[in-house]
């Protein structure tokens, strides 16, 4: 695989076609024909992405205010450290998204990683959002200190940010399609144990606001996801040189790797939560890694978990229109507006 440092995409060259003849390490213009680009179902994709449009301070918290102190010492617990664990995942990935851009040749994925970047932005300051709704700012900060601070959390995103910061330090084509590959894993898998925790606490009728976000990122991150496993496809069949089987046994090995620690991050942060079954999550995490793996054109490595084993979570998710109705609380799940912070009008 090609060692040789790529250079930023130069803002606009006329002298170059309209039409990228690469994604990273080609030539284009910088003029963007959304009707003259190298793949062009993408365009499909971007209108998706800007169809998600949300906003973090119109989701009414006022429910999750008056529920947040019934919740048990564990509940409070878990929904501390796992807004600190998103927190922790969301805030790099604006930065990553945006330095992938600055490499790509292609403008349709310069715009493309634009809104996920934004997109990345309003979730993270979601999580402030919905912590300044039902604790302190003390309590707050300490939440999101943990991506600092906890030794399992630490563990858990240790082999990311080591290939994210590598990125950074030496943007080669190599550096690009790693980086792509745990992006797949942050998008597709890392959130899915947190996630289910906040859909777990709604399907008992508690802090449905906060789990209604959650749908909203989680909507996002399932469009992000078929991006980003699209343009690794894309990357790795233009650079023909890094589809090796040392490459592809280095992905397997990553996606094992991850998929353990976060089993392991699971259990820390889930194993005292009341009726959370952590056999039934480890086998949800391996669907998730699974899912990633056939979605970048690769086999599965967990034959027992082809099949969601969590169907209950496609309430809150799957095919969401941004209007859903679960079945748990019978009311529309679209976001309601409120004409004062956190709906304290309402308390």
């Amino acid at each position: 695989m090609t060692k040789a440092l790529l250079e930023k995409a130069k803002t606009l060259e006329p002298i170059n076609p309209n039409k990228s003849t690469g994604l990273f390490g080609g030539k284009s213009s910088g003029i963007l024909n959304w009707n003259d680009i190298a793949y062009p179902h993408w365009h499909k994709i971007y209108k998706r992405l800007v169809g998600n449009y949300w906003q973090a301070d119109e989701v009414n918290m006022s429910s999750d205010v008056k529920q947040f102190p019934e919740l048990t010492a564990d509940e409070q617990e878990a929904y501390l450290k796992i807004i600190g664990l998103l927190s922790t995942l969301d805030g790099p990935q604006t930065r990553t998204a945006l330095l992938l851009s600055l490499y790509a040749t292609d403008p349709s994925v310069q715009s493309i990683m634009a809104v996920i970047a934004q997109q990345e932005a309003v979730h993270n300051e979601s999580y402030s959002y919905v912590l300044s709704s039902v604790v302190s700012l003390d309590e707050q900060n300490q939440a999101f200190q943990q991506g600092r601070i906890n030794p399992v959390l630490l563990k858990r995103n240790e082999t990311i940010m080591q290939q994210y910061n590598l990125f950074v330090e030496e943007p080669t084509i190599e550096n690009i399609l790693k980086t792509l590959v745990y992006t797949s894993l942050l998008e597709g898998m890392f959130f899915y144990s947190g996630f289910a925790f906040f859909y777990h606490l709604a399907r008992q009728n508690k802090m449905v606001g906060t789990s209604t976000m959650i749908s909203y990122i989680n909507r996002d991150e399932l469009e992000h996801g078929r991006f980003i496993a699209e343009l690794f496809r894309a990357a790795l069949s233009e650079n023909s040189e890094a589809n090796n089987n040392e490459f592809i046994n280095w992905i397997y090995s990553r996606f094992r790797q991850s998929a353990e620690l976060e089993i392991e991050w699971s259990s820390h942060i889930l194993g005292k939560v009341e009726g959370i079954d952590l056999d039934e999550m480890e086998g949800y995490i391996q669907y998730r890694a699974n899912k990633m793996l056939r979605m970048m054109g690769l086999s599965e490595i967990y034959p027992e978990h082809v099949d969601n084993p969590m169907l209950w979570i496609r309430a809150y998710v799957d095919n969401f229109d941004g209007t859903k109705t679960d079945f748990f609380e019978q009311k529309s799940r679209q976001y309601t507006k409120t004409s004062d912070l956190n709906g304290f009008d309402d308390l």
